[in-house]
């Protein structure tokens, strides 16, 4: 049995500990307030530029619709800066994983978003871009910009046959799911091509308005990608800490219990002690 000091250091320790997966969960909280109402901003945006960008895409030649063979492929992956959110991370790996056994080519070139990805695979095999990697602080739509420009600009001289975007995408505080998002080529929506000649009238005309629509969309939906992985990240980390704050307080109530059963024992022992002390005075 541990010592009254031992357990009473466990006890102090553990909360500390508490107190401090409390603060992050606190803060967590509040970050993830701000980065879902970004989310939830953007999110009707770029689904109406995605929408339109697609339907044209079936009527209009670009070589961003251009499916090729695929020879060479760039991953581009978004990580958290920070640890402490769960299985935020290992999700995105697993998921990268599926993605390299599915695709037809062993050339995959990686661009890590996030500090937790670039120190990852700087380990690993995988072609690095690190000319263009990111860490998430102060992320915005200039970065956005500069990333999808030298996106964009590879594929269309053929650098990268395809381009996929794994992150997490917001579902809820509870639930962050990891995802696969085909970049280019621009992917047509064929159920609703048919329609797009009823729902729109193009001034001047389709193809100055797909090449006007093209960058603003591509770097709209790149953004959006980052800011559903903001959101997911803080909403792991607050799940994160609130459990581990949840199993602080459990633990806390085990040491309590083992502390007064140890300082019962020590008492029952010293009187134990003194009793026979005073027993053999008497004999």
């Amino acid at each position: 049995m541990p010592s009254i000091k031992e357990v009473k250091n466990r006890i102090g320790s553990v909360k500390s500990t508490q107190q401090l997966t409390k603060a992050m969960k606190m803060v967590a909280a509040a970050k993830l307030k701000k980065a879902q109402d970004k989310v939830l901003q953007l999110r009707p945006y770029s689904k109406k530029l995605n929408e339109i960008l697609s339907n044209l895409s079936g009527s209009v030649n670009n070589n961003l619709f251009v499916e090729k063979e695929v020879k060479n492929v760039l991953v581009v992956i978004i990580s958290s800066d920070k640890g402490l959110c769960g299985s935020f991370n290992s999700n995105l790996i697993k998921q990268f994983s599926l993605f390299c056994d599915n695709v037809k080519t062993n050339n995959i070139s990686v661009l890590p978003i996030g500090k937790k990805a670039h120190d990852l695979f700087k380990k690993s095999d995988y072609n690095l871009i690190l000319d263009y990697w990111q860490s998430l602080n102060g992320f915005d739509y200039e970065k956005s910009s500069e990333i999808c420009d030298y996106i964009v600009s590879s594929f269309l001289n053929s650098k990268y046959d395809k381009v996929s975007i794994i992150y997490n995408e917001f579902k809820n505080v509870a639930v962050q799911k990891s995802v696969v998002d085909n970049f280019l080529p621009v992917i047509p929506l064929e159920r609703e091509i048919s329609e797009v000649n009823n729902n729109y009238i193009f001034e001047p005309n389709k193809n100055k308005i797909v090449n006007n629509l093209i960058p603003q969309t591509l770097k709209t939906q790149f953004l959006k990608a980052v800011l559903e992985s903001n959101a997911s990240e803080q909403g792991s980390r607050m799940t994160a800490m609130s459990q581990a704050t949840d199993n602080a307080g459990e633990l806390l109530k085990e040491l309590k219990l083992t502390y007064n059963r140890t300082r019962q024992a020590a008492i029952t022992k010293e009187i134990l002690e003194i009793v026979g002390g005073a027993e053999a005075l008497n004999n």
